[in-house]
């Protein structure tokens, strides 16, 4: 694999993506399987550094755009406004019984994420959103058995009471906390808030303002930062500094941890840790269900691509039913598809899961964040703001009135 740009006299289709190296190999199968069926397309891959926008933009800006990137749910966007990204209607319409087909076999949220003023700028390739690990000998011996659908999710309290009783202080000071946080937290907070009955953002696509002031969404969001500063079932900041919440979950010093499906590697196949899946809690305002965020990854096709043919055989390979095989037998992703999720590959490479349908309905019950180009600017202020929140130097309620009114000004301002 390449990590430099390429030769505007290369022939080799580009493909640009950010993968761990386990992940980069289930990649390389895809690769290898439609080399296979398409001997006459040669692949060149690009692995992104840690920055994946500012690398495309440098490439793009040097006349030197890969032909097919990854996408990002919260990134495309700033991507596709200003002409980076082809919009993929213009080939989806040419063949309406390919296009009605892969509608019917998508979900409707993950496919709908990658549809920006009026185009189709990615096909989804995998669902990333995020759901509670638990270990299950530790809440067996609590007696608690917790929810196997996104249908029947429990509620704050139920969940409060659990991570309560699950956790534990030692004579040495170390402490068994009863849930930790293994995404970004003021994400994970701001889906307890939608799950409290409130969109984080309206419309979640091309939004014009924030939904930080609704009572719903702050008490959502409140809860979660207390299960921290006031409850103390969850390690603070500070307490995570010298050990990561996965590492904490791992090594059995957590009962539960919030991730998405890119940790099941780290956790599967440890006899010390049975692990097993389950839901986001709902709030008094929430339901019926529970609900988590989109998370999703496409496949979209540079604008200025001299290959978009071959480009677009490829995406429609690695987002159809052959790529999607792939990607469900590999243990390392969730596809996009039902017939891939409905399939015994998916099944096999999750045979120690009891709530598999924590996974098969997760797209289901997934709804977009923001798809904004202004995120980048969002994103610093939420992250300046929410993390008062989240270290208790202020309440969530701090983030109603002028401080929203700042993201409703950097969205409409776009």
């Amino acid at each position: 694999m390449a990590a430099g740009g390429c030769g505007p006299d290369d022939d080799a289709l580009t493909f640009f993506f950010q993968a761990r190296p386990d992940e980069a190999r289930v990649r390389l199968r895809i690769i290898d399987e439609f080399r296979r069926r398409h001997p006459d397309i040669r692949i060149r891959t690009l692995v992104s550094g840690p920055d994946p926008l500012q690398q495309m933009l440098t490439y793009c800006a040097g006349g030197r755009c890969p032909d097919v990137l990854m996408a990002w749910e919260l990134l495309y966007s700033g991507l596709a406004a200003r002409g980076v990204l082809l919009d993929l209607n213009t080939l989806l319409d040419r063949d309406p019984n390919y296009a009605a087909a892969l509608r019917a076999d998508s979900y409707p949220a993950l496919y709908r994420t990658f549809s920006y003023a009026g185009g189709q700028y990615a096909l989804p390739e995998q669902w990333s959103g995020v759901f509670v690990y638990y270990h299950r000998e530790r809440l067996a011996e609590l007696g608690v058995v917790p929810p196997s659908r996104w249908r029947d999710a429990w509620s704050f309290e139920e969940f409060l009471q659990v991570a309560r009783a699950a956790t534990r202080y030692d004579s040495s000071g170390r402490t068994r906390w009863g849930f930790v946080d293994a995404w970004v937290p003021y994400f994970s907070a701001a889906c307890f808030g939608m799950n409290n009955g409130a969109e984080w953002f309206t419309p979640s696509v091309d939004p014009t303002r924030t939904n930080l002031g609704d009572p719903r969404f702050a008490a959502g969001f409140q809860f979660y930062a207390d299960l921290a500063v006031r409850h103390g079932v969850a390690p603070k900041t500070a307490e995570t500094l010298s050990i990561s919440a996965p590492d904490l979950f791992r090594s059995g010093r957590a009962a539960m941890a919030l991730g998405g499906h890119w940790l099941f590697s780290e956790f599967a196949g440890h006899d010390d840790l049975p692990l097993d899946v389950t839901v986001l809690p709902v709030g008094p305002h929430g339901g019926p269900g529970a609900i988590t965020d989109v998370g999703s990854t496409g496949l979209a096709i540079a604008a200025d691509s001299p290959r978009i043919e071959q480009a677009w055989e490829f995406v429609k390979f690695a987002t159809g039913p052959v790529g999607q095989a792939i990607i469900a037998a590999s243990g390392l992703f969730v596809p996009v598809l039902k017939s891939a999720m409905e399939s015994p590959g998916f099944a096999a490479a999750h045979r120690d899961v009891r709530n598999l349908e924590v996974f098969t309905d997760g797209p289901a019950h997934s709804r977009p964040l923001a798809v904004t180009p202004a995120w980048g600017k969002v994103s610093a202020l939420l992250d300046r703001g929410c993390n008062r929140v989240l270290r208790g130097a202020a309440t969530a309620a701090s983030l109603r009135g002028r401080f929203a009114a700042e993201v409703d000004a950097l969205l409409r301002a776009w």
